[in-house]
């Protein structure tokens, strides 16, 4: 292909499934410098239980679509999935190889390896699955997998410290691999509390309780309906609202039982500002998490959080003053609910300085500009390989 002077940029993602991972992806793909950054999106097929992020925001990016890459691991169907990549980086032939999930990680690395065009190649954790994912057997596979994947990487980026902490914690890559770079965020109008109210069916005065996310293991929204279960019996009007679907929607109706009265089945939905401004308060039960976007939109929408400690979730949530972090036990979480819930005075402190918080710490134009200066001190000297100077270093350690 005829060279035009931009840094090639090969972005590999397994799915766009409704979540944190697309939602960055998206970001970027819309905003970066196109005068600068030839960028490319490469992805496998949404499952049918998922949501579809492209579908749902209407987007317009272009991507590249790759039989095989999906969520499920088939031998034959992978192998397939790596021949594709390996020929659509020769055709290509990316500055960079960019990918993101685990599955994308290991077919893209390898692929990056096996073609031989001289990329460089970084590696995004959005989280890790070193908790809440695997029996201990599995697990140790997983790690030294990943041990053996983080060699074949020039740069390894976290969404948060805490996350990089537990993957060096587990050897998984060398300190001077590591750039950690936050989210970020863009939400839309957010409707005033009455209107938000009246568009999902909800009484106007009732406290409130939104879940956002995908129900899905990890997440735990068993834990959930358990702390509503408890919250319910202190705070017997409560209302509970769940924005998202997956493999355990069934299980949450199954759940909900008799008090099937008291929760909003929402499904997924592109407008989950509406979400956040009819809530009192914003619930996340994950037993494994990231930096959960959840929470940062939450923050900018003005509604405080009760969220697990788990993962970097308390580099978004500021224990105290924009929420509350704790254990994962319903009791503990259902304690911090009924407090909010009790006292609307402190909801509104706390609010107030997430809105604040979050619109300046997580914006989609600083998540860019850290990208951009990524990318930058890692495309300009691998540009040589098709005829200008070799790469003389990585990024500034």
């Amino acid at each position: 292909m005829k060279a035009d002077g931009r840094i090639r940029v090969m972005e590999i993602i397994a799915r766009m499934n409704v979540g944190g991972p697309a939602t960055q992806v998206m970001g970027l793909s819309e905003r970066l410098n196109p005068e600068e950054f030839d960028h490319r999106l490469y992805t496998g097929h949404v499952g049918a239980a998922e949501g579809d992020h492209l579908d749902l925001k209407g987007s317009a990016v272009r991507v590249h679509l790759i039989p095989g890459l999906g969520r499920s691991i088939r031998p034959s169907s992978d192998y397939l999935a790596l021949i594709r990549l390996m020929s659509a980086m020769r055709e290509f032939r990316p500055h960079i190889v960019h990918t993101r999930t685990a599955k994308a990680g290991a077919l893209g690395r390898v692929a990056a390896c096996l073609s031989d065009v001289g990329s460089a190649r970084v590696h995004v954790f959005h989280g890790h699955l070193l908790n809440g994912y695997f029996s201990r057997p599995k697990r140790a596979l997983y790690v030294q997998s990943e041990r053996v994947l983080a060699s074949m990487a020039d740069r390894l980026v976290t969404v948060g410290s805490r996350v990089r902490d537990e993957l060096l914690g587990a050897g998984i890559g060398r300190p001077e691999q590591y750039v950690v770079i936050a989210p970020g965020v863009r939400l839309g109008p957010v409707p005033d509390r009455g209107a938000a109210r009246a568009a999902l069916g909800i009484p106007p005065d009732a406290p409130v309780v939104a879940y956002v996310g995908r129900l899905t293991q990890v997440k735990r929204p068993d834990r959930f309906v358990d702390t509503a279960h408890a919250v319910l019996r202190r705070v017997p009007g409560c209302h509970f609202v769940v924005c998202g679907g997956g493999e355990l929607h069934g299980q949450v109706e199954r759940d909900i039982g008799p008090l099937r009265h008291a929760f909003h089945l929402l499904g997924w939905r592109k407008d989950v500002e509406t979400v956040y401004a009819a809530a009192d308060v914003v619930l996340l039960t994950s037993d494994n998490e990231g930096t959960p976007l959840t929470l940062i939109e939450a923050g900018m929408a003005g509604t405080p959080a009760v969220s697990t400690r788990v993962g970097s979730i308390a580099e978004i949530v500021r224990d105290g003053q924009t929420g509350l972090l704790a254990g994962t036990t319903a009791g503990e979480l259902a304690e911090h609910v009924v407090r909010l819930l009790s006292d609307p005075a402190l909801a509104r402190r706390m609010g107030e300085a997430a809105r604040q918080w979050t619109r300046a710490s997580f914006t989609v134009e600083r998540l860019v500009a850290d990208t951009e200066a990524l990318y930058r001190s890692l495309g300009t000297g691998h540009r040589d390989r098709l005829g200008t100077t070799r790469i003389m270093g990585g990024m500034n350690r």
